[in-house]
């Protein structure tokens, strides 16, 4: 913990536009530490560009991004890994010719000691069974629930304080979904700050303490996941 770990992640007034075209418009949130933040949106309201604006893929126009009080903004996406931020892409991108544990491996590629290295893939393994089973398996032959959890797996081998996570329902079964939400929960209780991005609006407000409703660019509601379930922004934000 670093004497700013108490503010977390702080967006403020952020504008990001893509050819001139804003996609964000002044957006301001905030993801507490220890708690799972939510940030609920349909495609195309802004939630992925938002998170590359975090990470420095694109750097938002105006605003501010700090985390623990460490500004984030226009440092380059190395940096920002360094900061103690860590990403699990949409659509659990894995490196398909590599086996299971050189995935792993990649996430920490930034820690020097071997001996840190290691013992974060025992981490890893031990939230992972299945993984630690087929670790010599290359990864584009695995199921896509297993390579949701090599994707998580990989993000968690950098150590980080801050988990961002981008759309872990997408595209696997229903209870896979549920697996994977469970999984995301077990993280967040190491005390690991999650801020989760998502379109599957009850299984994210099932574990999120806080949570935000992202609508073309902009932040239209913000809340408990009470407030957030019988929110009339919600409801014309998906289904409007």
């Amino acid at each position: 913990m670093t004497e700013h770990s108490e503010q977390g992640l702080v967006v403020a007034g952020v504008y990001t536009a893509y050819d001139r075209a804003d996609v964000l418009e002044d957006v301001s949130l905030s993801a507490q530490p220890g708690r799972i933040t939510c940030l609920l949106g349909s495609n195309g309201s802004g939630k992925t560009t938002l998170i590359r604006s975090i990470l420095g893929l694109t750097a938002p126009n105006r605003g501010t991004i700090t985390f623990e009080g460490t500004a984030l903004t226009g440092l380059p996406t190395h940096k920002v890994i360094a900061a103690g931020v860590a990403c699990i892409p949409e659509g659990r991108k894995v490196f398909a010719k590599l086996t299971v544990e050189e995935n792993l491996r990649l996430g920490g590629y930034q820690e020097a000691s071997s001996e840190a290295l290691t013992e974060r893939l025992a981490e890893v393994y031990d939230t992972f069974p299945r993984l630690a089973e087929r670790k010599s398996q290359l990864a584009g032959t695995m199921s896509g629930g297993e390579q949701a959890m090599v994707s998580i797996g990989r993000g968690l081998m950098s150590a980080p304080r801050l988990l961002l996570i981008d759309e872990p329902s997408l595209g696997l079964s229903p209870l896979l979904v549920k697996e994977n939400f469970g999984i995301i929960r077990r993280i967040n209780e190491q005390g690991i700050t999650i801020f989760l991005v998502e379109q599957n609006v009850h299984q994210t407000l099932a574990i999120a303490d806080f949570g935000y409703v992202l609508s073309k660019g902009r932040v239209v509601a913000a809340g408990t996941p009470q407030d957030l379930s019988s929110s009339t922004e919600v409801h014309q934000a998906y289904f409007g």
